[in-house]
């Protein structure tokens, strides 16, 4: 019998919420790099570059990977034979170490969790309550699986209750393209198989917390279905050449998780969850012996990267840029921004869509500027910004038309893709989107030299304000014609794929 102690457990929780927050696995990172060097897209090799540099930078400057600190997701088996030297319950327990870990005032994490989703949203200020899924098991241990999972990734789970004679494999490389890339690839997928809905998918979110191995499965060769299944899968997802943030190449995944369950004679329930470019989950069991001790890795595992401005790079000043200008820019060039530019994501759009719509002036004149989609990490010490990597820009393509027409923003700065409606907007206004690499936020806030809020403060990390940036790179996504670089890539990519296999 072993004796876990509160303080022991609400500590344990909270370190490793600050540990992943800046430490990725190894073996993601080894997993990036080998991609990395076999990538021939130099955009997807220069994405892939961008993470590796950001997440050197977090492990040594221990700041978030991502601005998207993620809704905590705890698995813990707790064995039969545990006692509990606490006042407190379990979830309260790991609730208090949630709290601690966000709040930390040397590495504040971002608070993304809101409380009455179907009505106010209000935010819990301390991205508490975390999801726990709990197992009691024999012996005398407490088994922790802690992750913080990034809303981007996240909001690209499938799931799908297929006929027993269907094809898992076609299921997936069909709905694989219609995640889009606000998923942050290159990263993994989780896939349960079997039991009942809620199973599977329980199943998938708890895949994602093993180590990158398929390399050894694909050495040794696979020893059971379900690791043929993975080399299958892994194959023919890679196939697509949707690549690194979705602008086509040789790398989608970097492995892929199976877990499955007995399920109904009627039934094959399929879930599967990606996980993004911030992967970021940890592994420790107590036993009454005192807190967990997590062992930081060695800068020395991270590969030396640089991130080079080629000869299809140019400087723009967006202090002076004129649409005549923008009208020149080419689909998949790479921009380095300097000048100040506005903020806004999808709270601070749908306020400005209300007051447009009451006929009343905008806080913030948008003519001529560009807005950048981005929910920041407060600063610490003598941080400008905190973390700054854009998010998912499709959330925001229903307001975009209106925006584009009525107050006259020439350009967009985000995540991954555009959807039909938003390039139609962006092509009849002759504006222009591009797009920031998700997964480097810490790199992108080295880049803004100034901060300050505008509008909308009530907003907190959704207010509008405005950096003043040097050199922050993005690449044209969609130009004004309306091209659009996460249409073109991939199918390229994937047509050059199909011809190497030949």
């Amino acid at each position: 019998m072993s004796v876990i102690r509160q303080d022991d457990f609400i500590n344990s929780i909270a370190d490793a919420l600050q540990f992943i927050s800046y430490y990725h696995p190894i073996d993601f990172v080894k997993a990036v790099h080998e991609a990395y060097q076999r990538e021939e897209n130099p955009a997807a090799k220069d994405a892939m570059a961008q993470i590796l540099i950001n997440s050197r930078m977090c492990a040594e400057g221990k700041r978030p990977i991502c601005q998207d600190t993620g809704i905590v997701t705890v698995f813990l088996k707790v064995g039969m034979n545990v006692q509990w030297d606490a006042k407190m319950n379990v979830t309260d327990m790991v609730n208090e170490g949630v709290r601690r870990a966000y709040l930390n005032p040397d590495n504040v994490l971002r608070a993304s969790i809101l409380a009455d989703p179907a009505g106010k949203r209000q935010n819990t200020k301390d991205n508490t309550p975390a999801v726990i899924h709990y197992e009691i098991v024999e012996g005398d241990e407490v088994e922790v699986h802690v992750a913080a999972k990034g809303g981007g990734s996240e909001n690209k789970s499938k799931m799908a209750m297929l006929n027993p004679s269907d094809s898992i494999v076609d299921w997936i490389v069909k709905t694989v393209p219609t995640m889009g890339a606000g998923w942050c690839p290159p990263g993994m997928l989780g896939i349960g198989i079997g039991g009942t809905a809620e199973k599977a998918a329980v199943m998938a979110k708890e895949s994602l917390m093993d180590p990158i191995d398929i390399h050894e499965i694909r050495e040794r060769g696979p020893q059971n279905r379900v690791e043929e299944l993975r080399l299958e899968i892994m194959d023919k997802v890679n196939a697509l050449g949707i690549g690194a943030q979705g602008l086509g190449g040789l790398t989608t995944v970097l492995d892929i998780k199976i877990k499955d369950y007995p399920t109904h004679a009627a039934s094959l329930p399929v879930c599967m969850i990606p996980n993004c470019a911030a992967t970021r989950h940890a592994h420790f069991t107590l036993d009454g012996s005192g807190p967990a001790v997590l062992t930081p890795p060695s800068l020395e595992d991270w590969p030396e990267v640089t991130f080079e401005v080629g000869s299809n790079t140019r400087r723009v000043n967006l202090d002076e840029v004129t649409p005549e200008e923008v009208a020149t820019w080419q689909v998949g060039e790479t921009v380095l921004l300097n000048g100040k530019m506005l903020t806004g994501r999808d709270a601070a759009h749908k306020k400005m869509i209300e007051m447009l719509n009451n006929g009343e002036d905008l806080p913030v004149d948008l003519k001529g500027r560009f807005i950048y989609y981005v929910g920041p990490v407060d600063p610490v010490r003598d941080e400008v910004v905190g973390p700054a990597g854009p998010t998912t820009s499709t959330r925001m393509d229903k307001f975009t038309r209106q925006i584009l027409e009525t107050t006259g923003l020439l350009g967009m700065i985000g995540k991954s893709e555009r959807g039909p409606v938003a390039i139609d907007a962006i092509r009849d206004s002759k504006a222009v989107y591009l797009m920031a690499v998700g997964g480097a936020a810490y790199l992108v806030s080295k880049a803004i030299v100034g901060a300050k809020v505008l509008a909308f403060p009530e907003l907190g990390m959704e207010a509008i304000y405005e950096f003043e940036v040097k050199d922050m790179p993005v690449t044209v996504a969609v130009d004004v014609k309306g091209e659009s670089v996460h249409n073109t890539g991939p199918a390229k990519w994937k047509d050059i794929i199909a011809h190497q296999k030949a």
